[in-house]
């Protein structure tokens, strides 16, 4: 078997295992592709990393529905508002340089590992927060401006969903977890269509990955269903930690 298509099948499949946890399987999927393929234009390798990683995510969300009672209010039209803002962000790269906003997400993520770092039982229970009217126009919101936030930049998406849904609608981290994986394929789908009309994708290498991915999403929604909402906080919290790291590093090494 060629070496770079085991390395890229293996890390897929933890790819798909963390993201169905919590998100962050691009801090795995990207880095390898963009070594295995220093030539290629970025947009085919972005879009290439969508197209492995929106099998995983739809299985997750597969998943999860089954076991977990997903608020469709809120999860329903965050995901279509997410569609269309993650078309409008990856529109939006040609005009704005991505990396200006590294250091204002950093800070973003710094304070939202203290926060949740800081209230033990934030995300623990789940309860409704606000009137159906005012959840619905909170996700569209929440929705739009993270579906913008992926297809513009995309490190921490998933943790951003999950954060809002546990602060803004009092979802325990599982219940917030499983919304996010519709959200994620909401702004996956719709990056591959931009992706693809804006260049050439790697389809066979993009399927190959997605097998994996799916694979080890199997794994992490069977990791968070059994070890339930106290283990996907403390995954939230490393995942948000690493991501901290990596921004920081990027930053240092950037400048």
């Amino acid at each position: 078997m060629d070496p770079t298509l085991a390395l890229l099948g293996v890390g897929a499949f933890l790819a798909g295992m963390v993201d169905a946890v919590v998100g962050g399987g691009g801090l795995i999927q990207i880095p390898l592709l963009f070594s295995a393929f220093p030539q290629a234009a970025p947009a085919t390798l972005f879009g290439t990393n969508k197209l492995a990683s929106v099998f995983g995510t739809a299985g997750a969300a597969v998943q999860y529905s089954r076991r977990v009672s997903i608020p469709w209010s809120a999860a329903g039209p965050a995901a279509l508002a997410a569609a269309i803002g993650s078309w409008s962000g990856a529109r939006a790269v040609v005009l704005f340089p991505p990396a200006a906003l590294r250091p204002l997400i950093l800070v973003l993520l710094i304070l939202v590992a203290l926060y949740t770092f800081l209230r033990k039982d934030f995300g623990i229970h789940h309860r409704r927060l606000a009137s159906a009217g005012r959840e619905c126009g909170l996700a569209i919101l929440i929705g739009a401006a993270l579906g913008f936030y992926d297809g513009f930049f995309g490190p921490g998406t998933g943790s951003f969903l999950i954060f809002g849904f546990v602060r803004l609608f009092g979802m325990d981290f599982l219940r917030a977890s499983a919304s996010a994986k519709l959200i994620n394929v909401a702004t996956n789908v719709s990056a591959i269509g931009f992706f693809a009309s804006h260049g050439p994708l790697l389809w066979t290498l993009g399927l190959v990955m997605a097998v994996c991915n799916l694979a080890g999403a199997h794994v992490g929604t069977w990791l968070a269903l059994r070890r339930g909402t106290a283990f996907v906080r403390q995954a939230f919290l490393l995942v948000v930690s690493v991501l901290i790291a990596k921004l920081a590093w990027d930053m240092v090494k950037g400048g």
